[in-house]
């Protein structure tokens, strides 16, 4: 049988300070962003028109922050996550120059950190990703760790390298893309009245609608990043493993919220970074995703008194409606119907 098709690598693949260049760069098109929008009714603005873009001094329209996330994570499945058994964090996100339909990513990934776990069959990966476009500069780096299987459980255990992770992207280090003014900010076409100076540190903003996932959009959202991770496409295989059926892909949850946060959120015009983030259960077609967002934090940007940045935190939950219920149990614990627990800081205008 020939040995030429790839399996991924396993935890005993990877070693500290190892760099890995992800194959098939990605030219995204306005074609990419149309079925980016079909799939998550993202309503943002800044991203969906480019007359709005240009009022904020955008050359035109960028792609969504995340749709370039989930397009950069998904060239990094093949090598660091095809045998992973899950997806752990996200921490130290940083997005920079903004992508626009026509830039073609690239993505590479350094080895951070290494730890087996106690059982022997599998271990951590640290990962540092970076997408970078055609001219070398950096779209968007962050960091995540992964559960990954060994392929030999007697093979050694490397030397453990936890790495040190900040809570937050500091508002020194986030980017607010060159040019940028808001001037000319139209809030009846961006559609709400609340800016940077309305909200407050611990307030909590239900944003009310739901959606439900269905087989084909998630598998179809996936296949629009190249994410191969078998779990979400092969009900052959999936239907005899722990829960029966494929997997909804979390970048795919991670998407819905951020759309979904459009209804109390909508002046969030750019996502500068992701500062932490836990998958906290899986999630299936037939599944109703909701969210709700607090505020972490209120930001003031250095040299800049036109624009503010707000620390979320989004919690998506299933099939479970509603901001007033705790999301974390007595012992700690998430509530159930929890999916997603995401820390991330977006920009907004400020009242001038």
């Amino acid at each position: 049988m020939s040995e030429k098709t790839r399996l991924g690598n396993f935890f005993e693949d990877f070693s500290v300070g190892q760099t890995i260049a992800h194959a098939t760069p990605r030219t995204l098109t306005e074609g990419d962003v149309a079925l980016y929008t079909a799939l998550t009714g993202s309503r943002f603005a800044t991203s969906s028109a480019d007359t709005f873009a240009h009022s904020l001094g955008f050359p035109r329209s960028p792609v969504g922050d995340l749709l370039a996330f989930n397009v950069v994570f998904g060239k990094t499945v093949p090598d660091i996550s095809l045998n992973a058994i899950a997806n752990l964090g996200y921490a130290a996100g940083r997005f920079g120059h903004p992508v626009y339909p026509g830039d073609t990513l690239n993505a590479d990934s350094t080895v951070i950190g290494l730890k087996e776990n106690s059982d022997g069959k599998s271990g951590i990966v640290y990962v540092r990703s970076c997408g970078i476009n055609q001219r070398g500069q950096i779209a968007l780096e962050y960091c995540r760790w992964v559960m990954v299987r060994k392929r030999d459980p007697s093979s050694p255990a490397p030397e453990a390298v936890v790495p040190e992770l900040p809570d937050a992207v500091p508002a020194n280090e986030l980017i607010v893309p060159a040019g940028i003014r808001i001037d000319q900010y139209d809030c009846a076409l961006a559609g709400s009245t609340d800016m940077w100076d309305d909200y407050e540190i611990g307030e909590r903003i239900d944003h009310v609608d739901g959606m439900t996932i269905e087989e084909s959009e998630h598998m179809m959202a996936t296949r629009l990043y190249q994410n191969t991770a078998r779990v979400h496409f092969n009900q052959q295989t999936e239907q005899s493993g722990r829960f029966g059926r494929r997997l909804v892909y979390g970048g795919h949850i991670i998407s819905l919220a951020r759309a979904l946060s459009y209804n109390g959120l909508a002046n969030g015009f750019s996502v500068a970074a992701i500062n932490g983030g836990r998958h906290v259960a899986p999630a299936f077609a037939g599944d109703t995703v909701y969210a709700w967002s607090e505020i972490l934090d209120k930001m003031m940007l250095p040299g800049r008194n036109d624009i503010g940045a707000l620390r979320l935190r989004t919690v998506a939950t299933k099939n479970r409606h509603g901001a007033d219920f705790p999301y974390k149990l007595a012992d700690g614990r998430y509530d159930p119907c929890v999916l997603l627990d995401f820390d991330y800081t977006v920009l907004f205008p400020r009242r001038q």
